[in-house]
């Protein structure tokens, strides 16, 4: 099993209240989140301990550049960014490294997998 892991704390509110179902990665990962896969989606920084927040499904992977997010991913990742340039700062700080709009992202859309 995989995991989807945030480390923002407004991802993780996000996440709880469950506004969030899509998250844009740094790179082409989509070899690492196969549609149809089943994660984890936790929450924690990295070298500490995480926390399980829900089991979900991977929907939708696609690979693009930066300057190729609609609207929708943005929202989806995080209705406060409303454009890839505001997403791309996030980011830089993020990384810790420039990035540029021709840069690829993957953008992973998934769903909470819930007991019947």
């Amino acid at each position: 099993m995989f995991a989807l892991n945030f480390q923002s704390e407004h991802h993780e509110q996000m996440l709880v209240s469950r506004a969030k179902n899509c998250t844009v990665r740094l790179g082409d990962v989509s070899s690492a989140f196969p549609e149809n896969s089943i994660v984890w989606i936790t929450f924690g920084k990295k070298h500490t301990p995480r926390r399980k927040l829900y089991t979900a499904i991977i929907d939708k992977v696609s690979v693009k550049h930066f300057n190729q997010l609609t609207a929708e991913d943005l929202a989806h990742q995080n209705p406060d960014i409303k454009s890839p340039e505001e997403l791309i700062r996030f980011f830089e700080h993020l990384y810790g490294k420039a990035i540029t709009l021709n840069d690829k992202v993957s953008v992973i859309y998934f769903s909470e997998i819930v007991d019947a």
